[in-house]
């Protein structure tokens, strides 16, 4: 049950960083800087809200350092975050899933899969005392 609430923790607040960026983003910086130079200047926070969120998750719940129940929690976090993105998203934007993968822009979308990857498996590092460095 830690797993499940730890889990659905992290997904919730770096989904909420993400809406209030995404909101400030697709208002005020793609229509300055376009799209892929928006949602690039949008990764590097959403990595520091992941990193902040995943260490916070961890020691709040007391999640075990075990790698299994770690990549757990990320993986409850990220099927969360899939699922999200898939319904409420494409509803709210009005869009079918082939339509919003077509609509990637290569270089970001590439970026934002990176950071989904990192999103699961955050809560591994942070239970070994590393932020993603080697």
């Amino acid at each position: 049950m830690r797993v499940l609430k730890a889990g659905t923790l992290y997904f919730a607040l770096v989904f909420g960083a993400g809406f209030v960026l995404g909101t400030i983003r697709v208002l005020w910086i793609v229509p300055r800087f376009g799209t892929r130079i928006a949602e690039l200047m949008e990764a590097p926070i959403m990595l520091m809200v992941t990193i902040l969120a995943a260490r916070w998750v961890a020691r709040h719940f007391a999640v075990p350092p075990a790698p299994s129940t770690r990549l757990a929690v990320g993986f409850v976090a990220l099927g969360l975050m899939l699922g999200t993105e898939f319904t409420v998203i494409l509803w709210i934007q009005g869009l079918t899933i082939s339509d919003y993968l077509a609509g990637r822009d290569p270089v970001a979308g590439t970026v934002y899969l990176a950071l989904l990857g990192v999103f699961a498996v955050m809560p591994l590092f942070v239970a070994r005392g590393r932020t993603g460095g080697a």
